[in-house]
């Protein structure tokens, strides 16, 4: 029993060091957070494209079906005037025609159209330019001013969704961002204040976690376009005013 007693302390000092030794580990700062970087974003691959509506809510409408499947559709103003729904990304033409067509049986749809990559935006820039593309990323944004932008659901009392707005505007050029504003920004190249271009994207923290919360589409002049909340409709602002220079948190480009 003696020896018990004599090991016992011991054992016990042992445990000390060994806990004192985790302690100092723990305590180590940990590296801090990696900055924003370039990554690749993909490009688009073959979509599908349904409806063809003259009132921008049946097409809202009909987007929010969609995404009641997990389908990730959006409605934008066609060229010739009309407002159609894409969604889908497919690598295969084939894979996007079963798709299609599984929608087609389901009764959700009536017709469907494939969209090819080589008609976005992004595949003409060899022959067109960057300037060409971001021409076409406004353009794009453009068609839903005065509209209100709703990404999600079927009910158009639920409002938009800004970062929805710019996914969607991009995805109409070829590229696909992500849908979140803080992903958003995390997946652009950063660009100074002064050095905004045309279609870069800028991000506001308007909340008090401070976590990125909002997106806009840069124009021109200090001015951008942006879902700037629920019950209002896309529309212009100016980054030179009170409020949005509080909450200004830096741009991103996904152009080179």
């Amino acid at each position: 029993m003696a020896m018990i007693r004599r090991s016992y302390p011991f054992f016990l000092l042992c445990l000390l060091l060994l806990s004192a030794g985790c302690a100092r580990q723990i305590r180590v700062s940990p590296p801090p957070s990696p900055e924003p970087t370039e990554i690749e974003l993909t490009q688009t691959g073959y979509t599908i494209q349904v409806g063809a509506f003259r009132n921008y809510k049946n097409a809202a409408r009909l987007a929010g079906s969609l995404n009641q499947f997990d389908l990730n559709a959006y409605y934008f103003e066609h060229r010739s005037g009309l407002y159609k729904v894409r969604f889908g990304n497919f690598a295969l033409k084939s894979a996007a025609r079963k798709k299609a067509r599984s929608i087609l049986d389901a009764g959700i749809i009536k017709e469907f159209y494939i969209v090819s990559p080589e008609s976005y935006a992004v595949k003409k820039k060899p022959e067109l330019g960057t300037a060409y593309i971001r021409n076409e990323i406004i353009s794009r944004a453009e068609s839903y001013l005065g509209i209100p932008y709703q990404w999600g659901g079927s009910s158009l009392e639920e409002g938009f969704d800004c970062s929805g707005l710019t996914m969607a505007v991009y995805q109409l050029i070829g590229l696909n961002l992500p849908h979140s504003a803080e992903d958003q920004f995390r997946t652009g190249t950063p660009v100074k204040k002064e050095r905004l271009h045309r279609g870069d994207l800028i991000f506001f923290r308007t909340s008090s976690s401070q976590r990125i919360s909002h997106v806009g589409i840069y124009t021109d002049n200090g001015r951008f376009i942006h879902a700037s909340g629920r019950n209002k409709k896309i529309r212009i602002d100016s980054l030179s005013s009170s409020y949005f220079r509080k909450h200004y948190a830096g741009a991103r480009t996904y152009l080179q």
